[in-house]
């Protein structure tokens, strides 16, 4: 049989292709042929896959666009920092409020957990689409349970990725004021346009964010990416080093520096008179200052998800391994591990010098506890700038995969023009922008979309694909793999119920006591 035709008996392209006759040629066979160097087996898309030429430029108009026709020339250098900035996003601020409702070594723990799951969830994806040709999150669930299958990493994906997309630009909103009010020492009671939150993130979304999402590659990316992680290096050495400037009791803690003085002038009136009082408090400050090794309160529910959501990368592991320079399942392994160990490096450290630093004055969002000591210090101010840039470089990295699952979708068939490519761009900047402007508050969006969409993406959708697409002949459903994998999605629903109940739990006591209050 000729190498060509073998190719399309293999994998025939277009709608009419034959699930059962794909799934019975034996694996070991094409892997052979690959590996002596006599043929080249390249996979199809089975859904036509010339949506994705948003991300896989076809020069070749004459015949059916494929993945593995595609040269990819992204280095492995640029793909760490592609990966490594979809994984970073703006959990890393609250981190160490987590910390501080976790306790160092529990934190620790999970942290650990979360990120070792990751790493195997990425495993099993790329073992899945290495067996069926497939380099797309969403058309792994086609294959696997066809169009449910399909439509539900959709959803996931979609929903959390704009989860995501509206925590960073949430911050732009609340950070980036602050910013100019203190670089033009502006009243911060004052209605001027250019300090409103909900101008600016609709100015920073039209002049950077857009003309980043409708380049036509992910690769190119990669230099903002860099970028961004660079400005999050920055945060991270900020922490730190204020860790060792900010002493414990926190004596700088006022409003002002002239209530500070009252306070100094006050006590001097009164030191006898407040002796005891001052040692009472003494002691309090050093139970204060005395870090948690593990702790368990009604937040804590929410530490799981943040960290979920913060390791999410699964949509764009499969883009990012098509465009890599020479890709193979074990390449891509290694940039994903590392790239998972460069933000668990950082997470950790982050977490831990802020809670350390603050214990339990640490607020829900970093910056804002350094704000409380001085509102004008420079280094704080050149973190927020760097944090800013930061999430803002991350947008349009994390709107290319919801763009193609909407395409996935709704146009599986259609090649790629501009139009869908510039339009699906600003509808979903102009929802993005909706929510972010008229939400007063995202934290039950992060808890929600940490509990559901999260350990979908993580645990089960990449087992249960897994599970379906790996052939029975292969690795039978006793073998130790497939129980592996059958666990795996176990852990993901349980994860799922229990982060979900917490938070409800959590959301009802809070409301009980809001309403007794009253």
């Amino acid at each position: 049989m000729e190498p060509a035709q073998s190719e399309m008996n293999i994998f025939p392209n277009g709608k009419n292709h034959d699930t059962g006759d794909e799934t019975s040629v034996p694996m070991k066979t094409m892997l052979e042929e690959g590996q002596n160097g006599t043929q080249t087996v390249r996979f199809e898309d089975p859904d036509g896959g010339r949506e994705n030429e948003e991300f896989l430029p076809s020069a070749d108009k004459r015949k059916p666009f494929r993945f593995t026709d595609f040269e990819g020339k992204t280095s492995f250098g640029m793909s760490v920092f592609n990966l490594g900035n979809a994984i970073m996003g703006s959990g890393i601020l609250g981190l160490a409020y987590a910390m501080a409702n976790t306790g160092i070594i529990f934190f620790l723990f999970l942290l650990t957990a979360v990120a070792a799951l990751s790493s195997y969830s990425i495993h099993l994806l790329l073992k899945s689409s290495g067996i069926v040709g497939i380099r797309a999150y969403e058309q792994l669930g086609y294959r696997a349970f066809g169009t449910p299958g399909k439509l539900a990493a959709g959803i996931a994906i979609t929903l959390q990725n704009i989860g995501a997309m509206s925590s960073y630009l949430y911050i732009v909103k609340s950070e980036l004021p602050l910013v100019i009010q203190a670089f033009l020492k502006a009243d911060p009671d004052s209605d001027l346009w250019y300090i409103n939150g909900n101008y600016l993130v609709v100015m920073v979304s039209a002049s950077i964010i857009l003309p980043l999402a409708l380049m036509k590659q992910l690769g190119y990316l990669g230099y903002s990416s860099g970028f961004s992680l660079s400005c999050m290096v920055f945060f991270l050495t900020a922490v730190i080093y204020k860790k060792f400037q900010i002493p414990c009791p926190f004596e700088m803690f006022s409003a002002n520096s002239t209530a500070a003085h009252l306070s100094l002038n006050v006590s001097s009136h009164s030191h006898g008179h407040d002796h005891v009082n001052g040692l009472l408090h003494a002691e309090d400050d050093d139970a204060h200052c005395t870090p948690r090794l593990f702790t368990i309160n009604s937040q804590t529910a929410y530490t799981i998800p943040i960290l979920a959501f913060a390791f999410v990368c699964h949509p764009e592991v499969l883009p990012i391994y098509t465009e890599l320079r020479n890709p193979t399942k074990k390449k891509m392994q290694k940039v994903a591990n590392i790239s998972i160990f460069i933000m668990y490096t950082m997470y950790f450290l982050a977490a831990l010098f802020g809670y350390l630093t603050f214990y339990d004055k640490v607020e829900p969002e970093l910056l804002h506890a350094y704000s409380k000591i001085d509102p004008y210090d420079t280094l704080i101010l050149c973190v927020r700038v760097a944090v800013l840039t930061a999430v803002t470089l991350t947008v349009p990295i994390v709107l290319f995969p919801v763009r193609r699952a909407i395409q996935q979708m709704f146009f599986p068939t259609k090649a790629f023009n501009w139009l869908n490519h510039i339009g699906i761009a600003l509808i979903l900047l102009f929802l993005i922008n909706m929510l972010v402007i008229f939400a007063p508050n995202i934290l039950g969006i992060f808890g929600i979309i940490g509990a559901t969409s999260a350990p979908c993406l993580i645990f089960i959708f990449p087992a249960v694909f897994y599970i379906r697409i790996v052939p029975k002949d292969e690795e039978p459903m006793n073998s130790l793999p497939k129980i592996v994998a059958i666990c795996f999605v176990a852990l993901g629903v349980s994860f799922m119920i229990m982060s979900l109940s917490f938070i409800f739990l959590d959301w009802t006591t809070g409301s009980s006591r809001a309403a007794g209050g009253h």
